[in-house]
């Protein structure tokens, strides 16, 4: 698993493109790995602090992963310091956690599993996310189904 490391000036976009705060990565040390940009990555920032994240186009040809502003106050930096940084492949090729009552529905229904796999592994991540925000469980089954029932009738509309 080819990683990279680096010691970078945290950047930020301009708001216009978001305002984000950024390390850039370039498109030469992207295309070494198996899924080029496509790639989602583990970033450990000074050593300790490790998140997952995806790359995104800087416009240049070039890429970056945003910084969380709540990563940079735990770490004490900002806009303009110097941060030291590792990046590598996630293992994981969705790069979320999958909730635990999506996955008892996955195991247990063969209809959920099957939408559920046809689905992009982005629409995949919008799911899990969306569903990890809520707390009651039967919320979140409704969740998953309305989710599942309106990308099938998306789909079915093409």
């Amino acid at each position: 698993m080819l990683s990279f490391s680096d010691t970078q000036v945290i950047g930020q976009l301009e708001p216009r493109k978001g305002g984000y705060f950024f390390l850039k990565l370039s498109a030469e040390i992207v295309n070494r790995w198996e899924n080029k940009k496509s790639t989602r990555l583990i970033c450990i920032l000074e050593d300790n602090l490790s998140f997952r994240c995806g790359l995104n186009h800087l416009g240049d040809g070039n890429f970056f992963i945003i910084l969380a502003t709540r990563h940079l106050e735990e770490l004490g930096k900002s806009l303009g310091d110097r941060i030291r940084f590792e990046v590598y492949p996630d293992p994981d090729p969705l790069g979320v956690e999958i909730p635990e009552v999506l996955e008892i529905l996955l195991t247990q229904d063969e209809a959920i599993k099957k939408a559920f796999e046809e689905l992009t592994d982005g629409k995949k991540r919008s799911l899990i996310y969306s569903i990890a925000k809520i707390k009651n469980l039967d919320l979140q089954i409704e969740k998953v189904m309305a989710f599942l029932t309106l990308q099938k009738s998306i789909k079915n509309r093409r």
